[in-house]
């Protein structure tokens, strides 16, 4: 999909320093378009008699790189279209990771007839090149800024493509459908299958489960992207505060045998199996004796009715804690508290010590399993709230399809199957539209 500005700019060679920009052992500068390897022929210098044009391709040279008012001794590298990251001729200047050093080899470079890039041209041009596809440059995003190892593996099954050859399949189905009920059109003479065999309701009906199993994974894949928030909850003098540090390991919470210590929402956060679990220490729920506390009661309940999972504490299972149960529309982990000082209750699911350890592992399992989807982290690529949007309007339009197939002709039906087959191109970025292109690029970082 390319629009009139994306031809004019792809004329254009463009560099950036594709590494971070802070001193390191080396320093990458990136160079991307026709007149890419011309650039790169203007500021290094091989070791002996070849020239940068006669270089094969993916492999390293060692040679003089000229930067503006400065000379460093590095490596280039080429790749050649289409078999490259852009898809276009590209050129690797590796030197010295100092960053005056590397931004000064860089002028020289736009001296020389590359213009700067912009935040993530280089990735944008990969996609319009056709070597990946909308939802893998999302994915690639994804596993930059991943900030738990669940991220960046479901960012990397993104952008492996993994949702986009099952979008594409499901897509695949949809075009063979719509050709038949074409030629069911153009032929009534024949008597096709299609409107008179189920074929078409078969059909549809396969592809909306589909994009519903999609869709329905994104509740996991959003847990892994914003990460699983935990409120532990009980009455004063649970144990919750202990609780929250025995999580994290350390003190982040005040610990006292004074009732209505905590006031507010205490958070931390952990990994547990790579996914982050925010953790909410809330404070003990009963009528406040201070308008402070009742205000931190308040909070307390906010928290609870927006978090992933809740952890209920108490030493006893009594009345107060089933007020609390009743209340909560979650998943509840029920903890026994104080075992070291013989606290047991049959309610709990977990009996732990805070202060020994004991149970605590057990409880991270627990949370884990609650959280983590079936099929665990390898089958957690619908990371993306535009990809779920996506999936649940073509939910939609399949089931309008279905819906109207007694009722309406072939041709009107026909309609609602394109549409479903073009939300999907969204996905992947067949049928995207420039704005929802821009928004995507401009989350990368220029060199990217």
């Amino acid at each position: 999909m390319f629009s009139a500005r994306d031809f004019y700019i792809m004329y254009e060679s463009i560099a950036a320093i594709a590494t971070a920009p802070s001193v390191g052992g080396i320093a990458i500068i990136r160079i991307s378009g026709s007149t890419a390897v011309d650039v790169a022929q203007k500021v290094f210098v091989p070791a002996g008699k070849t020239s940068v044009s006669s270089f094969k391709p993916r492999v390293m040279y060692y040679g003089k790189i000229i930067g503006q008012g400065v000379e460093d001794y590095g490596y280039c590298v080429i790749f050649r279209a289409p078999h490259s990251f852009t898809g276009e001729d590209v050129a690797e200047l590796h030197c010295h990771g100092g960053v005056q050093l590397s931004r000064a080899i860089l002028k020289n470079v736009f001296a020389n007839g590359a213009r700067p890039a912009l935040a993530g041209e280089f990735t944008r041009r990969a996609f319009l090149n056709g070597k990946l596809s909308l939802a893998s440059a999302e994915g690639m995003a994804d596993m930059i800024n991943g900030e738990s190892l669940a991220e960046v593996r479901a960012g990397s099954l993104l952008y492996s493509e993994k949702l986009t050859s099952k979008v594409k399949e499901i897509q695949s189905r949809l075009t063979d459908l719509l050709a038949e009920i074409g030629a069911d059109i153009d032929y009534p003479e024949e008597d096709l299958e299609v409107s008179h065999g189920g074929t078409a309701k078969s059909a549809l009906s396969c592809a909306l489960a589909e994009v519903s199993s999609l869709a329905a994974a994104y509740d996991g894949g959003k847990k892994i992207k914003n990460g699983v928030s935990v409120a532990i909850c009980g009455v004063p003098n649970a144990g919750k505060s202990s609780l929250l540090n025995a999580l994290l390991g350390y003190d982040k919470a005040i610990v006292s045998s004074e009732a209505g210590t905590t006031r507010d929402v205490v958070e931390g956060s952990i990994q547990i199996n790579g996914v982050n679990f925010n953790f909410f220490d809330t404070a003990g729920i009963r009528e406040g004796s201070s308008e402070v506390e009742n205000i931190g009661i308040q909070r307390a309940r906010r928290t609870l009715e927006s978090c992933d999972i809740a952890v209920l504490v108490f030493e006893t299972f009594g009345v107060e804690e089933r007020e609390i149960l009743q209340s909560l529309t979650c998943p509840v982990v029920k903890v026994c508290s104080k075992s070291d000082l013989g606290a047991a209750s049959p309610e709990a699911d977990i009996c732990i010590s805070s202060k020994t350890g004991e149970g605590i592992g057990l409880l991270k399992d627990k949370l884990r399993d609650i959280s983590i989807p079936a099929g665990g982290l390898d089958g957690a690529f619908l990371i993306e709230e535009r990809h779920y949007l996506a999936l649940e309007r073509a939910k939609a339009a399949l089931s309008s399809a279905i819906s109207h197939l007694e009722q309406y002709p072939l041709d009107v039906i026909s309609l609602d199957i394109k549409s479903a087959w073009d939300i999907l191109g969204e996905i992947t970025g067949e049928t995207a539209s420039e704005e929802v292109v821009e928004r995507i690029f401009a989350k990368f970082c220029v060199g990217k």
